[in-house]
């Protein structure tokens, strides 16, 4: 089904590059921690974000959000334009529109302004996180291939630790708006970066798919029923749910000593075993086996609640099994779908999946934990995950199928 999605396919990119592949996944992985950072530069110094618009009220939320909504819509419609007009070109337009983006922010404008140049920035946190990993599938050998689409997956990790640790004390010395100059700079340079070091786009004109609203329609409707192309996105929503709405839930659980070390130790967790331990499982097992791996394990660590296992290691041991769910949506991608095309298909659902998990994960879990309490929320965390499994055998069985 992929060879015959991609036999019309002309090519996203002729591969000829003076450098060796390692620095290109390196250079295509900090462009991905340049689009982590737009949510980090400002999740992490909310509190200095907020004291720029103290009139705006509640709305001051929708500067993180919005890029989210934006990830809902228009996920998927990221695969097809990659697809239509290459990975190289539409990653430098993300860059370049990024790098616009932030500094504009750096200049204090308006409320109204600001969110607007939120929303122009999730276009470009799309085209980034779409045609990076795509691009990093096909540059990847294949004995390297596992180990770069698990990089890949930590960028956002990787990303939040740096502006937490680098980002915010650099924000208290030179203000939140010198943070958006910063990042601004640094999505310039990555800009330029990419548009040199990267070889040139080889696309049919016009690509395959139309781009208009009945073709968009009729190609997602295509993309989510093929077990190939929508399996990654399809275990990608429950981890979603649930990963970044733990991290803000679970904290206040934990003693008040801890706090502050476990929160930390936690996404690090995930990060270390999805670098350390999943490329190794993936010489073994297929990649939506190591998903549905760490799916059964998250539910099982969560069962020791009612055991009587200590929250604070409950915590740090369920953020290393998830690292496994981490880093083998991302390994799915190239494995299940052989052409480049799919592949940025695959990509952009994915995008598409987690921005909305991570927009309903929060509040779904937080009216959980009210009603229920704890076992409550412990246990709603445990079907999400079991759902995972389940919906991941039924795409296995549809692809043994075919």
């Amino acid at each position: 089904m992929a060879r015959a999605a991609g036999a019309g396919y002309r090519g996203i990119m002729r591969l000829k590059s003076n450098l060796p592949p390692l620095p290109l996944i390196l250079l295509l992985w900090l462009a991905g921690l340049g689009a982590a950072g737009q949510f980090a530069k400002i999740a992490v110094p909310f509190d200095m974000v907020r004291q720029l618009y103290p009139d705006a009220g509640a709305g001051q939320g929708w500067l993180l959000s919005v890029i989210s909504v934006f990830g809902i819509l228009f996920g998927m419609m990221a695969g097809v334009l990659v697809g239509r007009y290459g990975s190289r070109r539409l990653l430098v337009a993300g860059l370049a529109l990024g790098a616009l983006m932030s500094f504009w922010q750096s200049a204090q404008p308006g409320f109204g302004a600001m969110l607007a140049s939120r929303m122009i920035e999730g276009l470009s946190h799309l085209a980034i996180v779409v045609a990076a990993p795509t691009l990093i599938a096909q540059i990847a050998p294949d004995p390297l291939r596992n180990f770069a689409m698990t990089l890949w997956s930590t960028f956002f990790g990787v990303a939040f630790a740096l502006v937490a640790w680098i980002g915010l004390p650099w924000a208290q010395v030179h203000g939140v708006t010198g943070l958006f100059l910063f990042h601004g700079a640094t999505m310039a340079a990555l800009a330029v970066a990419v548009w040199f070091l990267l070889p040139a786009d080889t696309v049919a004109a016009g690509g395959e798919t139309s781009l208009r609203p009945h073709a968009l329609l009729a190609r997602h409707l295509s993309a989510y029923g093929s077990p190939r192309i929508a399996a990654p996105a399809a275990g990608w929503l429950f981890y979603t749910l649930t990963f970044v709405s733990l991290v803000a839930i679970l904290p206040p659980l934990l003693p008040m000593h801890l706090q502050a070390t476990i929160v930390g130790v936690m996404p690090l967790t995930s990060i270390a075993v999805a670098l350390l331990v999943v490329t190794p499982l993936l010489r073994r097992w297929p990649a939506p086996g190591v998903v549905m791996a760490g799916f059964g394990l998250s539910a099982l660590v969560l069962s020791g609640f009612w055991l009587g296992v200590p929250t604070p290691v409950l915590c740090v041991l369920l953020f290393a099994t998830l690292g496994l769910v981490q880093g083998a949506s991302f390994a799915a991608i190239p494995a299940l779908n052989a052409s480049a095309q799919d592949r940025a298909l695959a990509n952009g659902a994915l995008a598409q999946m987690g921005n909305l998990g991570n927009t309903l994960g929060t509040p779904v879990l937080l009216l959980v934990l009210a009603g229920w309490g704890t076992g409550g929320l412990l246990a709603v965390v445990i079907l999400i995950y079991l759902a995972g499994i389940a919906l991941h055998l039924w795409l296995w069985r549809r692809r043994l199928r075919e």
